[in-house]
């Protein structure tokens, strides 16, 4: 039986399996960055613990030196852009199979890396303040990432069954679908960079004193 397309209206239900996969991918990239902050040397660790120190210090502050809303939100969209349109290009050359699941693990070692530092300078402190920072905008930004990846590779494996080995299959409504897809994806990484930019910085703000020494 052939594999079909994956459509860009139910990208999760119609291959809900990749989609599962990924999203492991994912949740192990995530454990592994968390455990790369206990691999770091002492020296490191104080380095990092001062430096985040110094950021949650200027946003107590008012200081932080961080973007004002409209370029951080640029910022943010022009990163996840270059991101998505990465996976698409390697899913469309379907070689790049092993580097978008590569992506996808970095991604995840990413987030874990991140919450992980803040936890373990900042005990619950750190996880509070991981939930206003970190997890807002990657509630959103995630599994849009998860599901380009998971639509550009059923894209690759359908040129493999269909294009490669049997030499039949129609290509460009494959094509249309994916594009639709990741464009549709690129909306919600938009939605997360506006998270990133305007919601993230308030609640940061709430939380930042708890972080400071008595």
């Amino acid at each position: 039986m052939q594999p079909q397309p994956f459509p860009a209206d139910k990208p999760v239900q119609s291959h809900f399996t990749l989609y599962l996969f990924v999203s492991i991918l994912f949740v192990v990239g995530t454990v592994f960055g968390g455990l790369m902050v206990n691999a770091l040397t002492l020296e490191q660790q104080q380095d990092l613990a001062a430096d985040l120190s110094r950021f949650i210090g200027g946003i107590y502050t008012g200081a932080s030196g961080v973007q004002d809303g409209t370029a951080s939100f640029w910022s943010q969209l022009l990163f996840n852009a270059k991101w998505l349109l990465l996976v698409w290009v390697l899913g469309i050359t379907v070689v790049g199979i092993p580097f978008i699941l590569a992506l996808d693990f970095m991604k995840g070692a990413l987030v874990g890396f991140a919450v992980g530092t803040l936890v373990s300078t900042h005990s619950w402190r750190g996880a509070l303040f991981s939930l206003v920072s970190v997890a807002p905008p990657n509630i959103i930004a995630v599994p849009a990432i998860l599901m380009a990846s998971a639509a550009s590779l059923s894209f690759s494996l359908y040129v493999v069954n269909n294009r490669l080995l049997k030499q039949n299959g129609p290509l460009a409504p494959q094509v249309l679908s994916l594009t639709s897809t990741t464009l549709f994806m690129l909306l919600l990484l938009a939605a997360a960079a506006l998270v990133e930019a305007y919601v993230s910085p308030v609640m940061m703000g709430w939380v930042a004193p708890m972080l400071q020494p008595a």
